[in-house]
């Protein structure tokens, strides 16, 4: 029974993988595009050449810091649609959903509108007098940073909302009547119990984050380079396929290495707290 998805997965998965894998040990001559060799010599420029050692630790600081901001503001609205009782709880679930609908591309082209010269965001600020003349916005690290949180909040509020409402409520109660606080509730109890949840969606937002391209590109500019726009820059502009092909093991192998150590810190954390 398993035999057709197994021999899909290894039709569009492995078997591409394998030939880019190929291709990252061959060598780069401009003028005659690729040349058929076993070399590591773009494993090696990948990480000991400052730029692209640059590229690779701004994508991890990226996606580290993206994911506790969604974090830090998607837990506060989860908790509050899996306990609310209110009859508009469908709209606010509804609201949540909907950006789901729209590509990264279109809502990275929403905030060039907001984040521009004439923006709405530069308006704003002129209005209420905090500055005197506009500030550039776009093509900065703060941008990105913005818009990357915009498109993942939605998967961190819907994975958290989702274990939040399994959650038994008079286990808090409890915690309550025994003299805890609810600050001491919410650190001993709630945050324990949520683990597998804040897990799920920190591995989720992290892997969106890494692989994230067309925010990035829209909103950070041209000088401005993640992982996944520095493959298609190689790719596609330098035709430097070998190098995009070990640039990509390199960003897959650093995604794996994150979510790992994710997950092993959160249920380290788990298992304490218990």
């Amino acid at each position: 029974m398993l035999t057709p998805s197994l021999f899909l997965v290894v039709l569009v998965l492995i078997m591409p993988l394998g030939l880019l894998a190929r291709y990252s040990l061959n060598a780069f001559v401009p003028g005659q595009f690729m040349v058929d060799a076993l070399t590591s010599t773009n494993y090696l420029q990948s990480f000991t050449d400052p730029y692209y050692r640059q590229i690779l630790l701004l994508t991890v600081l990226m996606s580290v810091g993206v994911t506790i901001a969604c974090l830090v503001i998607g837990f506060p609205m989860a908790r509050f649609l899996a306990r609310t009782n209110s009859r508009y709880k469908s709209l606010l679930m509804l609201a949540i959903i909907m950006p789901l609908f729209v590509g990264n591309a279109v809502r990275a082209a929403g905030w060039m509108v907001a984040f521009g010269q004439e923006g709405l965001v530069n308006r704003i600020l002129l209005f209420s007098g905090l500055i005197h003349t506009p500030i550039q916005m776009m093509y900065t690290t703060s941008a990105v940073f913005v818009g990357i949180v915009s498109i993942n909040l939605s998967f961190v509020v819907l994975t958290l909302q989702s274990v939040l409402e399994g959650l038994n409520p008079s286990i808090e109660e409890a915690s309550l009547s025994l003299g805890a606080n609810r600050f001491d509730t919410w650190r001993l109890v709630v945050i324990p119990m949520a683990m597998p949840g804040i897990a799920a969606a920190s591995i989720l937002c992290l892997i969106l984050t890494m692989n994230a391209y067309a925010t990035p590109v829209l909103l950070g500019g041209p000088n401005f380079m993640m992982m996944a726009p520095a493959v298609a820059d190689q790719v596609l502009l330098q035709s430097n396929w070998p190098m995009g092909a070990a640039l990509s093991f390199v960003l897959i192998l650093t995604t794996i290495v994150l979510t790992a150590l994710t997950y092993w810190y959160l249920k380290r954390r788990t298992v304490g707290a218990i």
